[in-house]
């Protein structure tokens, strides 16, 4: 009995792989009454029917592969152009704020000067909030680092 059921067994599979590699060649397409299209892989014997011929190619593996490989690429590629225009728009950000920076300390810089040039007396203020006066010697000096940072930024 046990040998009857191992034949069966090893014959449906042989059957099975033999069915699996057939594919139908013809399909059927027929209307029906309400205007409705079917379409059938055997004949149904219906007046509309239409016998369709159809062929197919197997699938080429290394195909797919290329093609789901280019996709891949090309999302990729993408991604890092994203990327790159995300660090590009940063790197302007920053140098324009490093401008921004760079006009404001020049402003600060040549009002500075101006006040150097206009005022009779020039004072710092020191460590514990009292004016120091500068002399003619540190006037001069201040007013040369003022021209030093003027040529900094504003250039």
């Amino acid at each position: 009995m046990m040998k009857g059921k191992r034949l069966a067994l090893s014959c449906a599979v042989i059957a099975m792989t033999i069915a699996s590699g057939a594919m139908a060649n013809e399909i059927y397409k027929w209307t029906d009454e309400n205007g409705n299209v079917h379409y059938e892989d055997r004949p149904t014997g219906a007046a509309t029917e239409e016998r369709l011929h159809m062929t197919y190619n197997r699938t080429n593996n290394s195909a797919v592969r290329q093609r789901t490989q280019a996709r891949v690429d090309a999302r990729t590629a993408r991604e890092d152009e994203k990327t790159a225009a995300a660090e590009a728009q940063k790197e302007a950000a920053e140098q324009a704020n490093i401008a921004t920076e760079r006009a404001q300390k020049c402003e600060k810089s040549r009002a500075r000067l101006e006040s150097y040039l206009q005022a009779r007396r020039i004072y710092r203020t020191d460590e514990s909030g009292e004016r120091v006066y500068l002399d003619a010697e540190q006037r001069q000096d201040a007013r040369r680092k003022a021209e030093e940072q003027i040529s900094e930024f504003c250039s």
